[in-house]
């Protein structure tokens, strides 16, 4: 397309995705909320197709136009996938996890497929870049034809009147346990009648929603100060700055895409037995200290190159993998990927330096405001807002003694009628509990 190596089109062109993301999540949680989530999800995946087709002609018999049919292309990606990240989690959690895996496998295959491209067509070719493309298209198409299958919200049916409906669906879902599900369901709905809240509610500083509303922004802020998404998205240019070759760089993002992969198995058990907050400050310290070492060492170069290479690479590994330890929709800033485009042309190995500062803040705000979800109901995690409101006060540690930084945990002593602090159960025990049983 023209476009100059060091041209920040190069980060527009990346960065219009999210901001078409983070549009379309806002349109399609009203959208889900009337005409239900597996029609919006349906429709997310008709606007996913669309990109593919977009992007794949964009410059295709007319090159002076390429760039604004890219553009608009990554804009009504982001609209669906901003939709699919939005509505999914809110359909059935469970659902989440299994998208958020496959949409890293997606990833490795996508990425994989572009480098045999590019072996085979050489790195010139346009069609190294559209071949990836269009043959992912598949993975939507296959999706809008099992949408049908999957089970409806049961809130959304029971909101809609639909009881028998909804009843149906949580014992689809949860199987013997289906029918007490729909009970404290019906409990929580007959508590929540009457309410309304609306977008300006919270972002109002005297309504209680806007003390969760900050925490949920305030996650996806943290999730994107890691650094992940910059490995994601300039993974290859990451690894030069590494002194990596180009084409050692492009496998090294694969693997990288790989480990992440492999990683989100061993998160999910590890998240559940450990605790969110506990796990989300204790990798943005040692994020925070490996990018801090990898950049004196490499304004110094008191180590060997290759050893410097290694381990950026394994800093780079782990910050990935750390983005799924965060267990939240998935939105990001627009303004993101456009910066690090810029950065990478002007400070070198001292993109580590912020790095390694905005981690400093992410572990900060955990520590301070975030509380424990993990071993809680939604109501229970409700609670600790009210609490809140009534201590005057956003920092953990002072609303109702604490005992929102600590994960609770069933007591094994009880057989799990009780829970108790985590830390009086030995880990193996908690890891144990949280793998699958064959």
């Amino acid at each position: 397309m023209d476009i100059g190596e060091k041209s920040p089109l190069v980060g527009i062109i990346v960065s219009v995705y999210y901001l078409g993301c983070a549009a379309r999540a806002v349109l399609f949680s009203r959208l889900a909320d009337q005409y239900g989530r597996k029609k919006s999800i349906f429709l997310c995946l008709a606007t996913a197709c669309l990109e593919n087709l977009v992007m794949f002609i964009s410059g295709l018999g007319y090159k002076r136009r390429a760039i604004g049919v890219m553009v608009a292309g990554r804009v009504v990606m982001g609209l669906g996938v901003g939709g699919v990240d939005a509505v999914i989690p809110t359909s059935v959690p469970l659902f989440y996890s299994q998208e958020l895996q496959f949409n890293i496998f997606g990833l490795v295959m996508a990425f994989g497929i572009n480098l045999g491209v590019t072996e085979a067509l050489g790195e010139w070719s346009q069609w190294e870049w559209r071949i990836p493309i269009i043959v992912m298209q598949i993975y939507p198409v296959l999706l809008m034809a099992f949408v049908e299958r999957l089970p409806e919200s049961p809130r959304w049916l029971v909101y809609h009147r639909k009881e028998n409906h909804a009843q149906a669906a949580l014992n689809d879902i949860y199987g013997n346990e289906g029918d007490k599900r729909f009970d404290e369901l019906m409990d929580v709905h007959e508590k929540e009648k009457g309410t309304y809240v609306g977008y300006l509610d919270m972002l109002t500083p005297t309504h209680p929603q806007l003390h969760p509303t900050i925490i949920t922004i305030m996650g996806q802020i943290n999730q994107a100060l890691t650094g992940y998404g910059a490995v994601f998205v300039y993974g290859p240019q990451i690894f030069e700055l590494l002194s990596f070759p180009v084409r050692t760089s492009e496998y090294l993002t694969l693997g990288n895409y790989s480990s992440d992969f492999m990683l989100m198995t061993i998160a999910w058990p590890l998240i559940d037995a450990l605790g969110r907050r506990k796990l989300l400050i204790q990798v943005s310290v040692l994020l925070l200290a490996m990018f801090s070492g990898l950049t004196t060492n490499a304004s110094t170069l008191h180590i060997h190159i290759l050893a410097l290479g290694i381990l950026g690479t394994l800093v780079l590994f782990l910050a990935t993998g750390h983005r799924h330890l965060n267990h939240n929709l998935g939105d990001r800033e627009f303004r993101h990927h456009t910066a690090p485009s810029i950065i990478f042309n002007n400070l070198s190995y001292f993109i580590f330096v912020i790095f390694a500062a905005t981690n400093w803040v992410a572990g900060l705000w955990t520590w301070i405001y975030l509380p424990e979800s993990g071993g809680r109901s939604f109501e229970e995690n409700q609670e600790f807002f009210r609490e809140a409101k009534e201590a005057g006060t956003w920092r953990v540690r002072k609303v109702n003694g604490g005992e929102f930084a600590v994960m609770k945990y069933p007591d094994p002593e009880t057989g799990g009628d009780a829970v108790v602090d985590v830390e009086r159960v030995p880990l193996s025990r908690r890891v144990e509990d949280q793998l699958p049983s064959v």
